[in-house]
């Protein structure tokens, strides 16, 4: 985003430069609200993901939505996920807003403790993070155009995520003492 020229955005758009200052302010208010724009599509998408009756299932179904978000919207998750602080500064309830794109996830493995599809001393934090962790880190390559010639992620993504949330739940109560407070 440090490329962002406005004199070239207002010219792309066919308006003045007073016209975008106009609207937002600076560039760190157009940033600003790109990124309002983006975190709010992101957690319509993910919250589109109703809860059933197997919450490990919708584990998985989000990881598909944020995948899904990530390629149909790879400029505004780029913007989600690249280095805020550089951007704007001074906005510092931008994190909260992430954080709260994150709690269906986390919600759904909490259903799933109490349904017994994860152990319940396991902390759902920690299972939600690797969980949405394993979704950025196969995400991350397809958006840089640097996936493996020989493999297609898209191929393997739902693969993973039911994996990983296979051993979270093979593993129930043996992951308990893993995390050190």
């Amino acid at each position: 985003m440090a490329a962002l020229s406005l004199r070239q955005l207002a010219a792309d758009v066919k308006t003045s430069t007073t016209a975008v200052y106009s609207l937002f302010g600076s560039k760190a208010g157009l940033l600003g609200s790109l990124y309002q724009e983006a975190v709010g599509l992101f957690g319509e998408r993910l919250a589109s993901v109703r809860p059933t009756d197997d919450p490990a299932g919708d584990v998985i179904r989000i990881g598909l939505a944020y995948r899904e978000y990530a390629v149909a919207n790879p400029h505004l998750y780029a913007i989600l996920f690249s280095d805020r602080g550089a951007r704007c500064p001074s906005d510092a309830d931008r994190p909260r807003e992430v954080v709260e794109t994150y709690r269906p996830l986390v919600d759904a493995v909490r259903r799933g403790q109490r349904l017994g599809q994860f152990g319940s001393t396991s902390d759902p934090e920690v299972i939600a993070l690797s969980v949405w962790g394993t979704a950025h880190g196969l995400v991350s390559p397809v958006l840089s155009g640097n996936e493996p010639p020989e493999l297609a992620v898209a191929d393997c993504y739902e693969w993973a995520l039911r994996a990983l949330v296979t051993g979270w739940r093979d593993s129930k109560e043996s992951t308990a003492g893993l995390v050190a407070s």
